[in-house]
């Protein structure tokens, strides 16, 4: 069965590309490349499921906003 998945992605201060899936609570992964990071968080992904067992995904992502604020 194939479920979709949201992602954020981020690059960290050491330039590293970091993955976080929104759907799963401490699924993330990291790497060099766009192409790395997909492939990892793919393979994150199929040992959270494995270890979890069948998950229900009770949140839906709606979107990302950037704002501004005077600090």
């Amino acid at each position: 069965m194939t479920q979709s998945f949201t992602l954020i992605v981020e690059q960290g201060e050491d330039g590293y590309l970091i993955s976080d899936v929104i759907e799963l609570p401490g699924c993330h992964s990291q790497a060099k490349t766009y192409d790395e990071l997909i492939q990892r968080t793919k393979e994150a992904i199929e040992l959270y499921i494995e270890v979890k067992g069948n998950i229900e995904i009770k949140t839906k992502f709606l979107s990302l906003q950037k704002i501004e604020v005077e600090a």
